[in-house]
C-alpha cells in the first residue's frame, strides 16, 4: 500500500503534524463525536434549564409557608360568674291576721303597694258593744273610787277621836282595813277598765311591722274572727329577694355576701345585691339547691315575678383568649395551637366566662400554648406555619 503523506500549515512554532491516512481517520471520527455530545448538552441545558427554574419558582410559591400571629395566654385570675334564674319574694313576709276577738270590718285603710309604719291600722273592726262595756267598768271605777274616799274620811276622823277615848283601837284597825279593801277595789276595776280598752285596741288590724302591703283580703261588712286566717301580708322593711335555683356544682364555693346582678323579666333594669343564705340542702330529683339574694326595696321588683341573675362566685386562674381564637363545629368548640415543629394541630376546650376582657377558658388548654390567634378559618391540622407572637408583628 502506498503511504501518502499530507502537510499541514504551522502549528506552534512552525511544527508540523503529519497525519498519516489509515490512523488519522478514527481519530478524527472520535473527536466529532466529542464534540457533538457537548453541543448537544450545551443546547439541553439551554432550551430545559429556564423551564425547570420557572418550575421551581412555582413550586416554590405554592407552598409559601404562611406567617400567623399567636398568643400565649399564661394563667390570669378570673372571676367565676355563675348564671341564674329564679322567682322575686319578699325576704321577711309577715301574713296580719285578727288578734282580737274580731267582729264586723268598718273601714280598710290600706292597699297594696303601699307603704306602712309599725302599728298603722290597716282596718277597723266595730266596736259599738265592746264601747258599752268599756264604759260600765269605767263607771265602776268610779264607784270604787268614791268608796275608797268614804273609807279614808272615816278613817281620818276616828283617829282625831281615839285619843280622846271615843273610838278604841280597834274600832281605828277596822276603819282602817275598810279603807285598803276600798281602794284595792279601785286598783282592780282600774286593771279590768285597761283591759277592756286593750281588747277593743286590738279589735283593729295593725301593722306589726314597717314595711311594704303585698295583698289585702279584708273588704268592709266582713265578718273576722281569730280564725279568719290572713287578711294582709306585708314585706318587712320592703325588702325583697331573689330565690335563684343553681345547679350543685354551681353552689360548691359559693358564699354568703357573694355580690349579684339581677334583672327583672321584661325590665333593663338592673339591681345590685349580694347572696345572703345559700341552701344546706339539695334537692334530690332536681339535684339543685337555692341561693337567696337580698335587694332593696324598689317597685321594679314585684314578688312572685320572674328574674335573672349573674352571681360572681369567688376567683380563679384560667387562661384567657380574644374571641376571635375560638373556632367551633358540630363537636364543639376548639382553638388551633402551634407545636414545636411550627405545626398547626386542633385542641377541643370548654368555654368559661364570656366577659369583655376575653374568653375564659374553662378546660383544655394549660396557659403555655401558643394559639393561633385569629385565620383559625383558614387554617387546617398538620399545615406549616411561621408563627409571630402578638405585639411582635411589627418588629
Amino acid at each position: 500500500m502506498t503511504n501518502m503523506n499530507y502537510e499541514t500549515g504551522a502549528i506552534g512554532g512552525g511544527r508540523h503534524l503529519e497525519l498519516e491516512g489509515p490512523v488519522s481517520t478514527p481519530r478524527r471520527r472520535w473527536i466529532w463525536i466529542v464534540v457533538a455530545v457537548i453541543v448537544l448538552a450545551l443546547a439541553g441545558w439551554l432550551l430545559f434549564a429556564p423551564k425547570k427554574h420557572e418550575a421551581d419558582q412555582g413550586a416554590g410559591a405554592g407552598t409559601q409557608v404562611p406567617n400567623i400571629t399567636v398568643v400565649v395566654p399564661g394563667q390570669q385570675a378570673v372571676s367565676r360568674v355563675i348564671s341564674a334564674t329564679g322567682t322575686l319574694a319578699a325576704r321577711r313576709e309577715m301574713p296580719v291576721g285578727v288578734a282580737g276577738e274580731g267582729g264586723m270590718i268598718t273601714r280598710v285603710l290600706v292597699e297594696p303597694g303601699q307603704w306602712v309604719r309599725a302599728g298603722q291600722v290597716l282596718a277597723t273592726v266595730d266596736r259599738s258593744v265592746q264601747t258599752q262595756t268599756a264604759s260600765a267598768l269605767n263607771a265602776q271605777v268610779s264607784v270604787a273610787q268614791s268608796d275608797q274616799q268614804i273609807a279614808q274620811a272615816e278613817l281620818d276622823r276616828a283617829q282625831q277621836l281615839v285619843d280622846r277615848g271615843f273610838i278604841s283601837k280597834a274600832d281605828l284597825q277596822r276603819r282602817t282595813a275598810t279603807r285598803d279593801a276600798a281602794a284595792a277595789r279601785v286598783r282592780a276595776a282600774q286593771a279590768t277598765f285597761r283591759e277592756a280598752q286593750a281588747r277593743n285596741g286590738r279589735l283593729d288590724i295593725r301593722a306589726p311591722a314597717e314595711g311594704l302591703i303585698l295583698t289585702r283580703a279584708a273588704e268592709p261588712g266582713q265578718i273576722v274572727s281569730s280564725g279568719s286566717g290572713v287578711l294582709f301580708r306585708m314585706a318587712m322593711g320592703g325588702q325583697m329577694e331573689l330565690r335563684a335555683q343553681l345547679a350543685e356544682a354551681d353552689l360548691v364555693g359559693l358564699s354568703v355576701g357573694a355580690p349579684a346582678t339581677v334583672t327583672p323579666v321584661g325590665g333593663d333594669k338592673s339591681f345590685k345585691g349580694e347572696v345572703w343564705q345559700v341552701s344546706p340542702v339539695i334537692d334530690p330529683q332536681t339535684r339543685q339547691g337555692v341561693a337567696r339574694v337580698a335587694l332593696s326595696y324598689d317597685p321594679a321588683l314585684r314578688p312572685g315575678g320572674f328574674a335573672a341573675a349573674t352571681i360572681r362566685g369567688g376567683a380563679g386562674h384560667a387562661p384567657v383568649l380574644p374571641d376571635s381564637a375560638i373556632q367551633s363545629d358540630d363537636k364543639g368548640s376548639f382553638v388551633y395551637i402551634v407545636g414545636a415543629d411550627n405545626k398547626v394541630a386542633r385542641r377541643d376546650v370548654k368555654i368559661g366566662q364570656v366577659s369583655d376582657d376575653g374568653v375564659t377558658i374553662a378546660s383544655g388548654l394549660n396557659g403555655t400554648e401558643r394559639v393561633v390567634r385569629s385565620a383559625g378559618g383558614f387554617l387546617a391540622a398538620g399545615q406549616l406555619v411561621r408563627p409571630i407572637l402578638a405585639g411582635q408583628e411589627a418588629k
